[in-house]
């Protein structure tokens, strides 16, 4: 199996390391590079071609969501990881074309999940920023939509729309994390939509998420 290359771009060598040592420990990932800022993170990218590249937002020379466009604009993944919740770069860094936004206090889980989707071409977003979000977005009061999914699957964009991660949706359900993935694969396939993200938005727009936005396995 063919390792995924990533490359961090944080100018706190403590976050660095904590990151390499996180993503090192996984067999199918190998961090290949570190920049102290988004220069240096361009110029890397640029010469190692990494599969994946992690990057904060606030950084000396380019800026996070600059770098994200940027490479995005070139062919390249990039998952933003930052301390800042913020709903203007979550939006900024979507639109230029990120693959996921996650916060650091998400931990290690998070983290490789979200390296791991990046590379199946989804995008996946820390649990506390999408419910925020989609929360929001429902205040619009839109039309609900017809909902064309069976039990199962209707079980698993509750889920999602909660913001839990394959594995823990496979704990809430006694499924495996696979099987979990294999499904949300088939709902997006079956509604038309890109990522976790638009299943997510589908399930508030069909009245299917808790409005009490409960997120994480069993609490």
């Amino acid at each position: 199996m063919n390792s995924t290359r990533v490359l961090l771009a944080d100018d706190q060598p403590d976050v660095r390391s904590g990151f390499r040592l996180v993503l090192d420990s996984q067999p199918d990932i190998t961090v290949v590079g570190e920049a102290t800022d988004g220069t240096t993170a361009l110029e890397l990218a640029r010469s190692l071609r990494p599969d994946v590249v992690l990057t904060d937002i606030r950084m000396p020379g380019i800026d996070g969501l600059e770098l994200t466009r940027l490479l995005t604009e070139a062919g390249q993944r990039v998952v933003v990881v930052t301390t800042f919740d913020l709903d203007e770069y979550v939006d900024a860094a979507l639109r230029n074309g990120a693959c996921g936004f996650l916060l650091k206090r998400s931990g290690p889980a998070l983290l490789i999940e979200g390296v791991r989707a990046a590379m199946a071409g989804d995008a996946l977003i820390s649990p506390q920023v999408t419910v925020r979000l989609l929360r929001a977005a429902t205040r619009a009061e839109r039309p609900p939509v017809p909902n064309p999914l069976t039990n199962r699957e209707t079980e698993i964009v509750r889920l999602v729309a909660q913001g839990l991660t394959n594995a823990q949706i496979g704990a809430e359900l006694f499924i495996s994390a696979g099987t979990a993935k294999t499904h949300v694969a088939n709902i997006q396939a079956k509604l038309g939509l890109n990522n976790r993200v638009g299943m997510a938005a589908w399930a508030w727009r069909a009245g299917l998420a808790d409005p009490r936005g409960k997120s994480g396995a069993g609490g």
